[in-house]
């Protein structure tokens, strides 16, 4: 992996990471529905207008069907269930509780493309449930029933992504900007029904509009774009280390600037969690390091 490679990929952790910033500040006064609405469609209006710069045109219609289900299941559920936690959670546990992704993503290929669970896979399992226990177990003693409700609902947003990776084995082949580009018009239109079901609780503010942009437009748009180019360059077993980096920059961001108290049980479970990722998905830091560049 390059020096432009390891910057690439440094960046978009700190970009993801940092999104859970975002939901922080805007979830309880946008409510979830307008809160991610506005946040799939900056990143789609962003992407149409790099579309329309590097003249490149979306078969929306021809693709429509595969478009929805990674839209639906990749996108907007799993935004709505972490804008939906973000109301009562910090954003140290929900990035901690995003990387459990790869997780579900091993268990349910164990099920759907009858993948043998290995040892060491499942002794990262172990690993892995027992982070979100250290976690669960703490908010429930702190926030109570209403934090467990959040944690679940983060576990449910995992386990859809977990779920879209195994599908992308089984989808039609679609280059990756337009996967990104027309999932994000699919999720534009999965949100829209739920407007007048969740509606903004305060008025709308330049800081909140600010932040639902920078939250499409840099955290979603451009970072799309960013992990795309890591899986062209360095092949996608490389541009997975981000998946570890990612609970790193959101308990940073959370200490920096909401001031969020970094307790032992954030670290442990942390620690606990990205371990099993690692052992569950194989993943080797050397092997990424010595991975060479494709042209």
């Amino acid at each position: 992996m390059s020096l432009a490679s390891v910057l690439r990929l440094v960046l978009l952790a700190s970009i993801w990471g940092g999104s859970f910033i975002f939901m922080r500040l805007t979830a309880n006064s946008l409510g979830a529905a307008y809160l991610i609405e506005g946040r799939v469609l900056a990143a789609a209006l962003c992407l149409l207008l790099i579309s329309c710069y590097l003249r490149r045109t979306l078969a929306f219609m021809s693709n429509i069907k595969h478009f929805f289900i990674i839209g639906a299941f990749n996108t907007a559920f799993p935004f709505l269930m972490f804008a939906y936690a973000a109301q009562t959670l910090n954003a140290s546990t929900l990035a901690i509780l995003n990387s459990t992704a790869p997780l579900f993503g091993a268990v349910i290929a164990s099920i759907w493309q009858k993948e043998r669970i290995k040892l060491k896979a499942g002794m990262g399992l172990l690993l892995g449930v027992s982070g979100v226990t250290v976690l669960v177990g703490h908010q429930a003693l702190t926030l109570g029933g209403q934090g467990v409700w959040a944690i679940l609902a983060c576990l449910a947003a995992a386990m859809m992504y977990g779920f879209s990776a195994n599908y992308t084995k089984v989808a039609p082949v679609v280059a990756p900007f337009e996967n990104a580009h027309g999932s994000m018009w699919a999720a534009v239109i999965v949100v829209l029904p739920l407007l007048p079901l969740i509606p903004i609780r305060e008025p709308i503010t330049l800081p909140i509009s600010l932040s639902v942009l920078t939250l499409g437009v840099v955290c979603t748009g451009l970072a799309y774009l960013l992990y795309f180019r890591l899986v062209k360059d360095d092949g996608p077993a490389s541009a997975l280390s981000v998946t570890f980096l990612v609970p790193l920059f959101g308990i940073l961001w959370g200490s920096l600037f909401l001031g969020e108290q970094i307790g032992l049980n954030t670290l442990l479970g942390a620690l606990l969690v990205v371990a099993g990722t690692v052992l569950v998905t194989g993943f080797s830091f050397k092997k990424a390091v010595k991975t060479p560049i494709k042209a």
